[in-house]
């Protein structure tokens, strides 16, 4: 096993054997704040190496995969798992949406492997934040509801969110640079950035443990719709990789991606656009159950389903 989700463990061990172990406020925003943008600045730098016409194509299809989870995911939790329109619309939107550091995770899972990818990937990350989301609301407001969202706050979370400047802003910045302009960077921003990922994770740790609690009152079908959804959008992932042209380890971070739920920016975005919705339920699937799985289990799962895809 990779050292670097033992971090994980190690935290949530510690939280429910009610260590003390902490980790500062402070820090922790931090540690986020360079995370995003270190994923974004090389995503930038390997961006400004494309031709932008080549991957235009590519991004609008990544851009309708985000658009396609969340309208699988709605009818599942609205139809079979019985939940009211808003709390099934809010979930639907999280699993639309993506997870910068289960990103990050597989990333370093094809690294210790030598397994190439394209590394404009971030690019895709970016472009998965806010589809999810936006449906998610809409599937939400088809109630006859759409007057009441004041979308000038919404459309700011969105938009301008922490994750979501930091990640757009990075790769600009990245793009803008260049590979030259970020040389002098490369020690801070690059090299640094698996110890400060291990950091991460512990609080990670630390904090799913903390709300384990709310599994109790959620309920099996929640449990078990964190765990196959992310297997299904895995699939969705790997094909559509493998039909718009990517690499297999391309592939693997876009299966990836397509599996992650957001526990950052879709939170925030929700409580604005659906307060009718309960975001414990929203928080405790995609951070307690989801973010572990893909983590632990999930990232080698979906490299064998790419291998099947690619016939390997």
């Amino acid at each position: 096993m990779d050292a670097i989700p033992l971090f994980f463990m190690l935290g949530f061990a510690a939280r429910l054997a009610r260590s003390d172990l902490k980790i500062p406020g402070q820090l922790y925003e931090a540690l986020s704040i360079y995370l995003l943008l270190a994923i974004g600045l090389k995503g930038g730098m390997e961006l400004a190496r494309q031709d932008p016409l080549e991957v235009l194509p590519q991004a609008l299809s990544v851009m309708g995969l985000g658009v396609v989870i969340p309208l699988i995911a709605f009818p599942i939790l609205y139809k079979l798992g019985r939940l009211d329109r808003h709390n099934a619309a809010a979930i639907a939107g999280h699993y639309g949406s993506v997870s910068v550091v289960t990103f990050a995770v597989a990333v370093d899972y094809l690294l210790a492997r030598d397994i190439p990818y394209e590394a404009y990937l971030p690019l895709f990350l970016v472009l998965l934040e806010m589809p999810g989301i936006a449906v998610g609301i809409l599937l939400a407001r088809m109630g006859g509801e759409m007057r009441s969202i004041k979308w000038g706050p919404l459309l700011h979370e969105i938009f301008l969110g922490k994750s979501m400047v930091l990640l757009g802003g990075g790769l600009l910045i990245g793009w803008a640079a260049g590979p030259d302009g970020l040389a002098p960077l490369q020690p801070f921003f690059f090299e640094l950035f698996k110890g400060v990922l291990c950091l991460f994770l512990l609080e990670m740790g630390l904090v799913a443990a903390g709300q384990a609690g709310a599994l109790r009152s959620s309920g099996a079908f929640l449990v078990g719709f964190a765990i196959g959804m992310p297997i299904l959008s895995a699939v969705l992932g790997a094909l559509a990789g493998a039909f718009i042209g990517l690499s297999a380890g391309g592939t693997l971070l876009l299966a990836t991606l397509a599996a992650s739920a957001s526990y950052i920016a879709a939170p925030a975005a929700m409580r604005i656009a659906v307060p009718e919705a309960n975001p414990g339920l929203s928080i405790t699937a995609a951070l307690v159950v989801t973010f572990p799985f893909n983590i632990l289990i999930g990232i080698p799962l979906y490299d064998r389903i790419v291998s099947l895809v690619y016939g390997v």
